[in-house]
């Protein structure tokens, strides 16, 4: 297997984490990024494999995935064991529900930062307002987390997609001033506890080289 990776990219992170904890191996393919460029110019196996020119794109044999979702769910048919999805069927909906909220409604408050305070270092023509307002929707969304949570372990009651997708957003939007906050003593236990695994503690490692590199440019 090959993947197409980028190095702060968060839906690239996910996949590596899953492939990491299926104890697969694959070539890792680091396309170009930086602060002022972003992906310019995108890689071109990329660009003729994935019609959005994005990361992550996974090749396996004659087949190319494209889009993090559906290259977990490929990696789980593919390779079952050790799961990521639970195995009722009722609770796999509910699993997979919670890694598209990740990315579909955390996400975007996480993006808005990314756009404000990554991108815009020094803090010149900064808009504080969209700051404030991805930091206040994203304690909100902390928030239902926690409730969600409950007393359970993990997400979706063992490790799966659902806590990837989560960390890794929680990770980003944390570097972005938007941390886990004293309300959510529950969400930072689970935190702590996903952190902890080889596959995610390997992903930070990673993480951390990549964001040192790119802040020296």
């Amino acid at each position: 297997m090959k993947l197409y990776s980028g190095p702060l990219s968060l839906f690239t992170g996910k996949v590596r984490i899953a492939l990491d904890e299926k104890g697969l191996a694959y070539e890792l393919v680091s396309v170009p990024f930086g602060r002022a460029q972003g992906y310019e110019p995108k890689h071109p196996d990329v660009v003729a494999r994935n019609p959005k020119g994005q990361v992550p794109v996974l090749v396996d044999g004659d087949l190319s995935l494209f889009d993090s979702t559906i290259i977990l769910e490929y990696l789980e048919d593919r390779h079952p064991t050790p799961p990521l999805y639970p195995r009722d069927v009722a609770a796999r909906a509910r699993c997979r529900q919670l890694e598209a909220a990740a990315d579909e409604i955390l996400f975007p408050l996480v993006f808005d930062l990314i756009r404000e305070v990554f991108y815009k270092p020094s803090g010149s023509g900064r808009d504080e307002t969209a700051v404030e307002r991805a930091r206040t929707g994203i304690a909100t969304h902390y928030d239902s987390l926690e409730r969600r949570l409950g007393d359970q372990s993990h997400l979706c009651g063992d490790f799966s997609v659902a806590d990837i997708g989560y960390f890794m957003t929680v990770t980003f939007a944390s570097s972005l001033g938007a941390s886990l906050g004293e309300s959510q003593p529950r969400l930072q236990a689970w935190y702590d506890r996903v952190r902890e695994r080889p596959a995610v503690a390997k992903e930070l490692i990673g993480l951390a080289a990549a964001s040192e590199r790119i802040a020296r440019e």
